[in-house]
């Protein structure tokens, strides 16, 4: 048997998580300039923080459904 066929066949007997775990490390995102500076903004001290907070604020007081 090749290499190729037993690898095919380990990933068969994988579980959901472990294939969704070997899929993140052979194809990790790729990341462009907005979802790096989504990134960058959803970060403690990033530009969004205002908002988290207002919405705490919010849910706090039960402005929220």
């Amino acid at each position: 048997m090749s290499g190729v066929a037993e690898i095919k066949q380990a990933i068969d007997r994988l579980s959901f998580q472990e294939r969704c775990e070997l899929m993140a490390m052979l194809a990790p995102p790729v990341y462009d300039e907005w979802d790096q500076q989504m990134l960058s903004d959803s970060e403690p001290g990033g530009k969004l923080d205002r908002l988290k907070e207002r919405a705490h604020e919010e849910y706090q007081a039960g402005k929220c459904t």
